[in-house]
């Protein structure tokens, strides 16, 4: 993921600064792992998410700045290391051991899933590769830190199940006066999936939107107003029969409305459908 390739480099310095060493055999000992795996790094270009991991529990270090530099210096001091006794070999010993079931269903809560296939689809990975996890208690060190980067729940928690769940956040971002976090979503099977909140510009949110969200798509993504309620000529999510989609509507004579979706255009009465949210900012994806 971040972990190899270009990004190995950047994210083995953090590594070393973190835990204030400056070569490998030096790294190996404070994390009480033989020498020979981080030179396996070395040969690879790859870190194990599991290392990301146990550096950021064990030196209290944000786990967003070890994976990816984003945080400013100010905030790279490390924390308490909470997990009494724990630290280096029996702290790595520890992550080895925490996957499995419970791993996968910590997984789950943090992104308000409840199938496995719904985590197979956020990262293209097949059900079998899900169930594997379980049949062998494994920890999948890489996706653990991307759902802690991604939803923001504590990564103490996110390991161990210890703490709450969203009291000791995975990474805190620098105060800025002019971003708001607003609720994101993910647009699955006709469901809206809450999935922790997404970082806006102010300036992208009129002021007259007073319930703003976030709504992730396969090809777009879009900013929503959850408190309009009054159908009107734009952009819509709205629920047809039980089923959320996206919706360009144009209202016509007779309190009817024309409803043109990316799979089916038809007319029908204002009442068949219940309104969701207004698009009023539409992202389109490229890649």
């Amino acid at each position: 993921m971040w972990f190899d390739g270009d990004n190995y480099d950047a994210v083995y310095e953090r590594l070393l600064i973190a835990y204030n060493v400056d070569s490998q055999k030096e790294l190996a000992k404070v994390m009480g792992i033989n020498a020979s795996n981080v030179s396996g790094w070395m040969r690879r270009k790859n870190i194990p998410g599991n290392a990301i991991v146990t550096c950021a529990l064990d030196t209290g270090i944000s786990v967003k700045w070890l994976a990816t530099g984003e945080l400013e210096n100010s905030s790279l001091k490390g924390g308490s290391n909470k997990l009494q006794g724990l630290v280096g070999k029996s702290l790595y010993d520890m992550v080895l051991s925490a996957g499995g079931k419970p791993i996968l269903r910590r997984m789950l809560d943090a992104y308000g899933f409840e199938m496995q296939k719904e985590l197979g689809d956020r990262f293209n990975l097949s059900s079998g590769t899900i169930s594997s996890w379980v049949r062998r208690d494994f920890f999948p060190g890489d996706i653990v830190v991307t759902c802690a980067l991604e939803t923001g729940v504590s990564l103490r928690w996110l390991v161990t199940g210890q703490g709450d769940m969203k009291g000791e956040a995975a990474f805190s971002l620098p105060a800025n006066e002019n971003v708001t976090d607003i609720p994101k979503y993910q647009l699955l099977s006709g469901e809206l999936k809450s999935v922790g909140s997404w970082a806006c510009d102010k300036a992208l949110i009129p002021a007259s939107v007073s319930s703003p969200a976030f709504v992730d798509g396969t090809k777009n993504s879009w900013v929503i107003d959850r408190d309009a309620k009054t159908i009107s000529n734009g952009r819509w999510f709205v629920d047809l029969d039980g089923a959320i989609d996206v919706c360009d509507i144009a209202r016509l004579p007779g309190n009817k409305i024309k409803v043109s979706s990316s799979s089916a255009q038809f007319d029908c009465d204002v009442s068949d459908v219940k309104p969701v949210g207004l698009v009023f900012l539409t992202l389109e994806k490229h890649i």
